[in-house]
């Protein structure tokens, strides 16, 4: 080096030239060789860089995708490129802006909870992320005094018993999003190819019926997910629930990872008592749900297992495609057993298997108890069931669900999978003035057997992906049955959705709706639905049939009235609705439903 630079600025300037040539060499871009050029003559063979750190297992999955011929798809190329969780710093510089994210960088804010919902509104919805579906009253308010400032003072309960706001402007964003981390709460993850909400047993601590508490398995895995960087950026979103067997479903048979509590008997070769029974590959928009796979887990085992069929996911799910990116496709292309095995090579230890006979019965859930006033098992408390309509709330009823919470329950909040909430631990000397104060602010304790199963999502509303307003026709279908007086004495969920990514889940519902654009004439289409019939879910696990195309939205209520009235009319003794329509060909329901022609 020349006189000219000082001893320090000798070692700095050395210091520079080898950081440069170490991070070309980890990114395998041209070093320096002994002074020979790269690519000239003598030039040392350049060896690509080993991808290191916690997204090594995404980099590697992705440059292996391209090795075998596949193009990967805008998305995969972005978190390749930036990271979502690396590019927050700009996000927030663009809320600063009083700018929304687009394109690829409105999939990375996802990453952080946020959804631009353009151009449906110009504006952000934000969900959260709630741990089996339970948080405190002080947390329900304070997510009540965030929306109210930042989003359009109200939220919706969606069908992962979790919270969503709407209405959110650019500048308040990230406002939002770091409100929530001050109360304990987050959103991280709770969008795009994330492992979303932890699901859990709505009722569970409280259930007579329940064989396992899944409150402290959804908060472990809720964390383990939080805190591992590999476990963000899979090939496409993945759910896992936990259903402790208790009287409220939680749907776990619709999730990629279903762990299902049950008690496993004597003579099967391992330790009697209540195990998981782990079910994969649920997904009931592509028509499927989770299947048993014959393992049960240890209870205090979940966590590592789920982590490593994960990670088997995330290195083996197509990122060419994303119409084909879930779990559920790679378990078709390889079946189960050698999925398992690759499993089980990730944990270093071998899944444990019983026959079907050596697992009891597992007790039915009941449809209803989600509704209403039912006992805990702790003698004289009571969880009271909330009905929301269609999931909302306002900011101001949420501050006084609160309030009745503390005053009167537990302090908790429990949020369920049918779009309403639980209040636990009030007292049977407390059941009527808790009832009352709920009527005091226009909500209600009690529903008729339509609009106590009445689920829908969001709709075109507030979701660019919905072709039908999901959330006002399924009012409309609910407020014309009970208003025409029709009693209908069983339960009957209707699952109304707007598009093929089902998120009311169309298809396990006993009338199941999926938006559609209906045409009029040649040229011009009105809101509508094609109407599916014959869903379930649980033990009545069953794909519902399609029983009508192009139904304009306005005529939907006529047309379930028919259907209910069929049923009612022509049904055995108490079969239910869906056993009904199961046990008759489409053309035959259209009949007894006085649909000919439709």
């Amino acid at each position: 080096m020349t006189q000219d630079f000082s001893p320090d600025q000798k070692r700095y300037l050395e210091g520079f030239v080898s950081g440069v040539q170490a991070i070309r060499g980890s990114r395998g871009a041209p070093g320096f060789g002994g002074g020979v050029p790269f690519g000239g003559p003598g030039a040392p063979a350049v060896v690509e860089a080993e991808p290191a750190g916690p997204d090594a297992i995404h980099l590697k999955a992705m440059a292996a995708q391209e090795k075998a011929g596949k193009k990967l798809v805008p998305q995969e190329k972005a978190k390749r490129e930036e990271h979502p969780f690396d590019a927050y710093a700009r996000l927030k510089d663009l809320a600063e802006k009083n700018q929304f994210a687009k394109s690829l960088d409105d999939f990375r804010i996802r990453f952080h909870g946020l959804f631009y919902v353009g151009p449906t509104q110009d504006a952000y919805m934000c969900r959260l992320r709630i741990h089996n579906g339970i948080l405190k009253a002080w947390q329900f308010r304070g997510v009540a005094d965030l929306s109210e400032r930042y989003a359009g003072g109200f939220t919706h309960v969606t069908t992962r018993a979790n919270l969503q706001a709407r209405e959110i402007s650019a500048a308040n964003g990230i406002p939002y999003i770091e409100g929530l981390v001050d109360i304990g709460l987050t959103s991280k993850g709770s969008g795009a190819d994330n492992i979303r909400n932890v699901t859990g047993t709505p009722t569970a601590g409280i259930d007579p019926q329940e064989l396992v508490d899944t409150r402290p398995y959804a908060k472990e895995w809720h964390h383990h997910i939080l805190n591992d960087r590999a476990l963000y950026g899979l090939p496409r979103k993945f759910n896992v629930a936990f259903d402790g067997a208790g009287r409220i479903a939680a749907l776990e048979d619709t999730n990629d990872i279903g762990f299902q509590a049950v008690e496993v008997l004597e003579g099967a070769g391992v330790a009697p008592g209540v195990w998981w029974r782990l079910a994969l590959g649920g997904i009931t928009g592509h028509k499927d749900f989770a299947r048993d796979t014959g393992v049960i887990v240890p209870l205090d085992k979940a966590t590592k297992v789920a982590d490593a069929i994960v990670r088997v996911f995330i290195a083996s799910g197509d990122r060419s495609d994303r119409n084909k990116a879930r779990l559920k496709y790679v378990l078709d292309a390889w079946g189960f057993e050698t999925f398992l095995a690759e499993v089980e090579k990730v944990l270093g230890w071998s899944l444990t298997r019983v026959s079907p006979d050596a697992v009891a019965p597992r007790l039915e859930s009941d449809r209803l108890a989600h509704i209403g006033v039912h006992p805990q098992k702790q003698p004289g408390l009571n969880w009271v069931g909330v009905v929301l309509p269609l999931g909302k709330m306002t900011c101001a009823q949420m501050r006084s669900l609160a309030d009745i919470s503390e005053r009167y329950g537990d302090g908790d909040v429990r949020l369920t999978v049918w779009q309403n909430l639980l209040l636990s631990g009030v007292r049977d000397a407390d059941v009527a003035a808790v009832e009352q104060a709920i009527a005091a602010i226009g909500l209600a304790t009690s529903a008729s057997n339509v609009r106590a199963g009445l689920v829908a999502c969001t709709g075109n509303r507030g979701c660019k992906f919905a072709a039908s307003d999901t959330k006002g026709f399924a009012d409309l279908i609910a407020n014309h049955v009970d208003g025409v007086g029709l009693a209908v004495d069983t339960p009957v969920n209707i699952h109304v959705t707007g598009c093929h990514n089902s998120c009311a889940q169309h298809y396990i519902g006993d009338i199941g709706l999926i938006g559609a654009k209906v045409p009029i004439n040649d040229e011009d289409t009105v809101e509508g639905f094609h109407l599916h019939v014959g869903g379930g879910f649980g033990s009545d696990a069953t794909i519902g049939r399609e029983l009508l195309r192009d139904v304009k939205g306005e005529d939907c209520p006529a047309v379930v009235e028919k259907m209910l009235r069929g049923y009612l009319a022509a049904r055995s003794g108490a079969e239910t609705f869906a056993a009904f329509t199961r046990r008759h060909e489409i053309d035959a329901l259209k009949t007894i439903f006085e649909l000919e022609g439709a």
